[in-house]
C-alpha cells in the first residue's frame, strides 16, 4: 500500500490511500493542498547508461537534462553545492535524504546560478525555517529535480560501477528513453565546461594589501571573499588568459581556481602557468592543483567516482589529520611528479594526493577547498595565511 499526507480541499491534514493504478483520490484532484502553496504532482524517471532507471516525483518544471551523474555527502550546503560551477554539466545527487529545511539563501550562492543540470534527492522540505522552499525556487527558476527515489541504492550504484551518463525527465515515467538519452550523451571528457564558467572578461577587486592575479576556471564566489579579506587586491583573468596579460599587471601572486570537467581540456591555462612558473609564487586549489601538476610535467587521471563531500580526511605532511570539503572527479598521478615535487596532502581514504608544492618553483597547491562554504574551515587559515605569508 502507497500513503500521500496532504491537505485536503477542507485544509485537514489526512492520509490518503494511493490505488494501485498510481492515481490519487478524486479529493485530492492530483494537486497536493499545503498552507500556502498548491503543486502539481509531476511523474519523472533518471535512467542511466548501463539501462538502469528509477521513477519518482518530479519538482521545478518539465523538462529533461543529460550529463554526468555524481553524489554529494555532505549533510548541509545543499545551495552552495548546487552553484558550485565544479558541477556544472553534471546531474548532482545527494546521498544526505533531506534537503531544503533551512530553505533558499541566496547569500551562500557560490555562483549567480546554478550550475548543476538537475538534482536529486530522496526528500525535498516543503515548509523550511526560513526563506522560499527549494520547490519553488526550482520553479521559479526553471530547474529540474526529482524526488521520492532511493538515493541510497543509487549511490552505491555509483561506488560499484563508478560515475555514468545519465538523463533526468520530469513530466514522463518513460524509463527506456531515458536510458537511451544517457547513452548518447558526450562524456564529461569531451565536452568543454571551463569557458561556460569562466569569466569573459577581466575584472579588478581592490584590495590594499598584495597584488593577485587570478585564473577564472569556475572560481566559487568564498575564494575570491577569502581573498579579498586578506586584503588581496584581486585581478581576475578568464580562462584563456595568456602570460604576457598577468605580466603586464605585475602581482605578487598567481592564484587557479576550481574549476569543472577534464584539466586537460585547459590547455591554455596549463601553458599560461608553466610560463609564470618561476616567476611570482604560483597557488592552486582543486582543478588549480591539477592544472599545475599538469604544467610542471605531471599527469592526471579519472577517478572511479570523485570526492564530493564535506567530510574528507587529508593528512598533512606532519602528520595531522583535517576534515575538508572536496568536490572533484579527477586527481593527480604521484608518480608523474617530476623531482622536486613533494606531496604536502594524501587522502585518508584511498590515499590520492591531495596537494604538493614545490620550493624551488615557488608553487604551492590543494585538492580540497580551504574556503569550505559549505563544510569545514578547518584548512581555510592554514592554506590562505600561508599564501599571504608567502607574498609578504
Amino acid at each position: 500500500m502507497q500513503y500521500r499526507y496532504a491537505y485536503d480541499a477542507s485544509r485537514v491534514f489526512k492520509k490518503f490511500l494511493i490505488p494501485p493504478s498510481g492515481d490519487l483520490p478524486a479529493a485530492l484532484s492530483l494537486i497536493t493542498i499545503r498552507a500556502h502553496n498548491i503543486w502539481k504532482i509531476m511523474k519523472a524517471v533518471l535512467g542511466l547508461e548501463d539501462g538502469h532507471f528509477v521513477v519518482g516525483e518530479g519538482f521545478g518544471v518539465e523538462g529533461e537534462r543529460a550529463g554526468e551523474l555524481v553524489f554529494n555527502t555532505q549533510m548541509t550546503g545543499y545551495m552552495e553545492s548546487l552553484t558550485d560551477p565544479s558541477y556544472f554539466g553534471q546531474i548532482l545527487m545527494f546521498t544526505f535524504p533531506l534537503i531544503g529545511n533551512y530553505g533558499v539563501d541566496a547569500r551562500n550562492f557560490q555562483n549567480s546560478n546554478v550550475c548543476a543540470l538537475g538534482c536529486i534527492t530522496r526528500e525535498i522540505c516543503e515548509k523550511p525555517a526560513a526563506g522560499p522552499s527549494i520547490r519553488s525556487f526550482f520553479e521559479e527558476n526553471r530547474l529540474l529535480g526529482i524526488t521520492n527515489i532511493d538515493t541510497r541504492a543509487l549511490t552505491i550504484r555509483l561506488r560499484v560501477n563508478g560515475t555514468m551518463r545519465a538523463a533526468l525527465v520530469v513530466g514522463s515515467d518513460d524509463g527506456e528513453y531515458a536510458v537511451a538519452l544517457a547513452r548518447r550523451t558526450p562524456t564529461i571528457c569531451d565536452i568543454a565546461p571551463i569557458p561556460e564558467v569562466s569569466c569573459r572578461e577581466a575584472y579588478r577587486i581592490e584590495g590594499i594589501g598584495k597584488k593577485i592575479a587570478v585564473i577564472d576556471l569556475g572560481i566559487k564566489k568564498n575564494m575570491l571573499t577569502s581573498l579579498s579579506e586578506r586584503r588581496g587586491d584581486l585581478y581576475v583573468f578568464p580562462h584563456d588568459v595568456t602570460s604576457d596579460k598577468i605580466l603586464a599587471c605585475k602581482p605578487d601572486a598567481l592564484f587557479v581556481s576550481n574549476g569543472p570537467g577534464d584539466p586537460k581540456q585547459a590547455t591554455q591555462a596549463i601553458r599560461c602557468v608553466r610560463d609564470l612558473l618561476g616567476q611570482m609564487p604560483v597557488f592552486g586549489i582543486c582543478m588549480g592543483n591539477q592544472i599545475s601538476a599538469l604544467a610542471v610535467g605531471g599527469e592526471t587521471y579519472k577517478l572511479r567516482f570523485g570526492h564530493r563531500g564535506a567530510n574528507q580526511p587529508v593528512r598533512y605532511k606532519d602528520g595531522r589529520i583535517f576534515i575538508t570539503t572536496q568536490n572533484h572527479g579527477f586527481c593527480v598521478d604521484p608518480q608523474s611528479l617530476p623531482e622536486g615535487c613533494e606531496i604536502t596532502y594524501s587522502n585518508v581514504n584511498d590515499f590520492t594526493v591531495e596537494g604538493f608544492e614545490n620550493k624551488d618553483l615557488c608553487l604551492t597547491t590543494v585538492q580540497f577547498h580551504p574556503e569550505a562554504h559549505g563544510g569545514p574551515r578547518d584548512t581555510e587559515a592554514h592554506f590562505f595565511n600561508a599564501l599571504f605569508r608567502r607574498i609578504a
